[in-house]
């Protein structure tokens, strides 16, 4: 069969498949705007330009939105013209995945009308129980927000009816997508390399700028975001560590993330968000025990969980990140946000523990105790890694079941 993935970023979340797809024989091809880090073997990737159209006017409420819009429509006529030119050179695939996310998805079926089209539909904005409106420190609910949303999801409402079936990774995820096209949504996750993300008692970690070495028993406590920006919990963290820092006088905090932001609002002023919560709380922190790494290369964030006490991961309601799944892989001790999207994996007091995403005194307690009884806690750190080896494991489960679902009707 013939595949072609389109993802901007290729390859994205289709790393594995396209690879396993290639590897048993089938033409994969894969169209992105982005040279990738790594290159998938046996799949042949083009790039296509990106595409412009001009702004409107920034005064208008919906300003942001349509312009947003805009972008969407110029990558997916940009995608469509590099489709167009595979057509010519006698490439027609057989099935076509792509990401919904950037506007890629809006014209592909009407180059290949007669190719089974899959999309990964990874996140429907709006409505009770999502991100939006969730933390009123930065947004409210308001029928401005909700024509925002509403023109925001266009590209992905066209995705959706022209699928013939979705793909996201998780129950939350597809519950926030309309309720008629639930029955086209397959919940298959990317998985995780669980022989990769595993336990080691023998890891190092190496912070050369403060001179020190953290090793497996050590009070390390980890937080790990993409950005450090509330989307992520960032500012709950920064405010619960004062405190933290009290109870645990020997505990040592390592962030590991960027300075941008990748979800929600810039801030204001040129500022990041990083800046923003730190200067808020640093006159009551110790700074020679709290550590900003900025993005570390993937064995080193894996060597860092290796010798966790504590990971914290916190999240509005939206796409589950895989670095949770990754530490709980390891085998870390989850302290984790009382959100839907956490809540699907991680069982309080059974396989990590839970705390209200707003309560930042709950949360250093929370922290606090389980450094305390980490040795009492080792339960639920095996408890942890059987939930990812046995429902999220790449090999065994996650990627048969991709395949399958992509090979359907060979």
């Amino acid at each position: 069969m013939r595949f072609l993935f389109v993802h901007q970023n290729f390859p994205g979340q289709f790393k594995h498949v396209s690879g396993a797809l290639a590897a048993r024989g089938h033409e994969v091809v894969a169209l992105g705007v982005n040279k990738p880090g790594e290159p998938v073997p046996g799949v042949r990737h083009l790039l296509y330009p990106e595409g412009d159209f001009p702004v409107v006017d920034g005064k208008h409420p919906l300003a942001l939105p349509l312009s947003e819009l805009q972008e969407k429509a110029a990558r997916g006529e940009t995608a469509a013209q590099a489709m167009q030119v595979l057509k010519k050179e006698g490439f027609t695939p057989d099935v076509v995945v792509v990401h919904s996310g950037w506007g890629e998805a809006l014209f592909t079926k009407d180059v290949f009308p007669q190719a089974r089209q899959v999309v990964y539909a990874e996140y429907f904005y709006g409505g009770e129980g999502g991100d939006t409106g969730f933390d009123p420190e930065f947004s409210r609910p308001s029928v401005a927000a909700d024509e925002r949303i509403r023109i925001r999801n266009t590209h992905l409402l066209h995705a959706l009816s022209a699928c013939d079936v979705a793909l996201t990774p998780t129950e939350f995820q597809k519950s926030r997508h309309p309720g008629w096209a639930h029955d086209r949504i397959r919940v298959i996750h990317e998985g995780i390399e669980t022989q990769r993300f595993r336990p080691d008692k023998k890891a190092i970690v190496q912070l050369q700028a403060a001179g020190l070495a953290l090793r497996h028993g050590d009070e390390v406590v980890t937080f790990v975001a993409r950005q450090l920006e509330p989307y992520r919990g960032y500012h709950i963290f920064m405010r619960a560590l004062p405190l933290l820092q009290k109870l645990r006088p020997k505990a040592r905090v390592v962030l590991v993330g960027s300075d941008g932001s990748s979800y929600g609002p810039k801030p204001a002023g040129g500022k990041s968000w990083r800046d923003i919560f730190l200067a808020e709380v640093i006159q009551r922190l110790d700074m020679s025990r709290v550590h900003f790494v900025g993005r570390v290369p993937h064995p080193v964030l894996t060597q860092l969980m290796q010798v966790s006490a504590a990971h914290v991961y916190l999240t509005y309601p939206f796409v589950l990140s895989w670095s949770m799944l990754e530490a709980m892989s390891i085998g870390c001790l989850v302290i984790g946000s009382d959100t839907a999207p956490v809540r699907e994996v991680i069982e309080h007091g059974r396989n990590g523990l839970l705390t209200d995403f707003f309560d930042t005194e709950a949360l250093a307690h929370g922290i606090a105790d389980a450094l305390a009884r980490r040795n009492k806690l080792a339960a639920l750190r095996a408890a942890a890694r059987e939930t990812i080896v046995s429902r999220y494991d790449l090999v065994a489960h996650c990627l048969p079941a991709q395949v399958a679902m992509l090979e359907e009707g060979r």
